[in-house]
């Protein structure tokens, strides 16, 4: 059975209209579904009962059954495990700010770029997300929020997965959150990150989104980025960074690169020269943060001092970089965290398909 998030509103309004539907249901089962938030075709109370039921018959609208909920001992940040129709798992964060709600999404179970230090990349790839099963982690979140007399803010495409290997489901995703007549989230209050897939660039630089993107650099020369990120030796860093040119030049956008700082690798002063002199003429912003740990790899974390060196030999080149706070740890909920097979603290709970 097909999820009512994978429909755009084209698809819905067809699909309606071949049940002899007026035209003006689509978009009350849209509004319901994006702006009113309903979880279950009973609680969209604008259509006709009968209409209810053959949407209940005809398609799914719980695709992710939450099995374990574990809350930070800082109280600002929560991480789901989901179970999909088929059994495969994923992971999505819910991050608390000031003044900022984030959550943090999937769009792959498991990853086949293969990040040596990133948990995810560790348990290798399942299968791709269908648009449906990335929608509706947002609205999972965004129904908690709203019944807490709060809301999202931000959007951040950097769960499990890399976004732009599964990326018409990822673009598709977006255009459903971002659709004015239903959930209405901005662009710009999404970013998608990857770990540098050089046509996926191109292709988002050619359609001239307003979605933040973010590379995940994380070194600036090509021996020590191979040993990290595989994927360096089918996209090395020249032409990865000829794609972020263009990607800033067709946008006018800025671009992240974000940076886990590993003791004594690409926390150096050398590793900090030679990404200034990458990045050098290009609006850009480099996010650090101090490696989170994982199973399976052995690297440690930079220090503060390191992590403050790093950011000043930037700052000397005139690149802006900020030091990120290390989120969730003791949930391992932080960056390069999210893995299925990892330990999950919290509260296991029964399979349920009525997300709250």
């Amino acid at each position: 059975m097909r999820s009512i998030y994978d429909l755009s509103f084209n698809q819905l309004e067809a699909q309606l209209a071949a049940w002899d539907q007026p035209r003006y249901r689509a978009l009350q089962v849209w509004q319901s579904l994006y702006h009113d938030l309903a979880a279950a075709p009973e609680a969209i109370t604008t259509i006709p009962t009968r209409l209810r039921q053959r949407l209940a018959a005809e398609y799914r609208f719980a695709s992710l059954s939450r099995l374990v909920e574990a809350a930070s001992s800082d109280g600002q940040t929560r991480k789901y495990l989901f179970a999909l129709p088929d059994q495969h798992q994923i992971e999505a964060v819910l991050m608390g700010y000031a003044r900022r709600r984030t959550t943090c999404i999937s769009t792959q179970a498991g990853c086949a770029m293969g990040c040596v230090f990133c948990a995810t990349g560790q348990m290798g790839f399942r299968r791709h997300l269908s648009a449906g099963e990335i929608v509706e982690q947002v609205l999972v979140f965004a129904r908690e929020l709203k019944h807490a007399g709060d809301r999202l803010t931000n959007i951040v495409v950097m769960g499990m997965g890399e976004p732009f290997h599964n990326y018409e489901a990822t673009m598709a995703a977006v255009d459903l959150l971002n659709d004015p007549r239903g959930f209405n989230f901005g662009a710009r209050r999404i970013t998608i990150s990857t770990v540098g897939l050089v046509p996926m660039i191109d292709r988002f630089a050619a359609e001239k989104r307003q979605v933040n993107l973010a590379v995940s650099l994380h070194a600036a020369t090509d021996e020590l980025r191979s040993e990290l990120l595989p994927i360096n030796k089918k996209y090395p860093l020249a032409p990865l960074f000829g794609a972020v040119r263009r990607y800033a030049g067709a946008t006018r956008r800025r671009v992240t690169f974000e940076w886990a700082l590993i003791q004594g690798q690409n926390d150096t002063p050398q590793q900090a020269r030679a990404l200034a002199t990458l990045a050098a003429g290009l609006p850009c912003h480099v996010n650090v943060i101090p490696l989170n740990p994982t199973r399976d790899y052995t690297g440690q974390a930079a220090t503060r001092e390191r992590a403050a060196a790093f950011q000043a030999a930037l700052a000397e080149r005139g690149i802006p970089c900020t030091i990120r706070v290390r989120r969730g740890l003791d949930i391992n909920a932080g960056c390069g965290q999210l893995a299925t097979e990892a330990s999950h603290p919290g509260k296991r709970l029964p399979i349920r398909n009525d997300p709250r």
